[in-house]
């Protein structure tokens, strides 16, 4: 019989973070990647979202999928993958990247996984321009000021379509987090992808005293 659960488990934001980009790591992203994921889940938790759950929904497509299959194609409009859906990190590091090549109509997304984590990308341009962005898809919205965040349906799992633009009003009013209350189950999902960026000990390794511990992120 296992251990019982704990129930009211809190983690600081150090400790999320490094979660969040162990697990990305361990599921195939690239090391940048990982540190955007990171960065990502960060954010959404410090605004009283679940990043962690919403990450852990993610890993298992992208853990299944080649990253040039679910990363955006931009010379298109909408921007698609091929097979897609878009994979919000991948999409939201293209988004960041070419924000300034962004026209008064916004930029056009085809099927976006996870939006919630796309969303801090979009946070991340509102506050170097300077404005309030609406990330949409018909009546579902996410409206970041760079600062705060408003979601309109906490818990999006994959759009048909999403529409980036400049515009909306924040409402967002509850204090920011300074520690992270994640999901359990989604919290041990990531630790079972983070446990893939463990080093297997070898003889070697042992006799220096490293043994099974040593990651490669270390």
């Amino acid at each position: 019989m296992g251990l019982p659960r704990a129930y009211g488990v809190t983690f600081s934001l150090n400790e999320t973070e490094a979660m969040a980009r162990k697990a990305a790591r361990g599921a195939g992203y690239g090391w940048g990647a990982s540190e955007d994921v990171g960065k990502a889940v960060r954010w959404l938790c410090v605004q009283g979202l679940d990043g962690c759950a919403a990450l852990a929904r993610l890993l298992p497509y992208t853990d299944s999928h080649d990253p040039a299959q679910i990363s955006p194609r931009v010379d298109t409009d909408p921007w698609l993958a091929d097979p897609g859906p878009l994979c919000p990190i991948y999409a939201g590091a293209a988004f960041a990247d070419r924000a300034h090549l962004m026209s008064n109509k916004g930029q056009n997304l085809g099927p976006l996984r996870q939006p919630l984590l796309f969303a801090p990308f979009v946070a991340q341009v509102a506050c170097q321009k300077g404005v309030t962005m609406t990330l949409s898809c018909g009546s579902s919205t996410i409206v970041t000021n760079g600062q705060r965040i408003s979601v309109a349906d906490s818990h999006p799992q994959i759009w048909s379509s999403a529409h980036v633009s400049v515009g909306g009003h924040v409402s967002a009013s509850a204090p920011l987090a300074k520690r992270t209350s994640p999901d359990m189950d989604a919290w041990d999902l990531l630790a079972i992808f983070a446990y893939r960026t463990y080093a297997p000990a070898t003889e070697e390794s042992r006799a220096k005293g490293a043994g099974s511990g040593t990651t490669d992120n270390d």
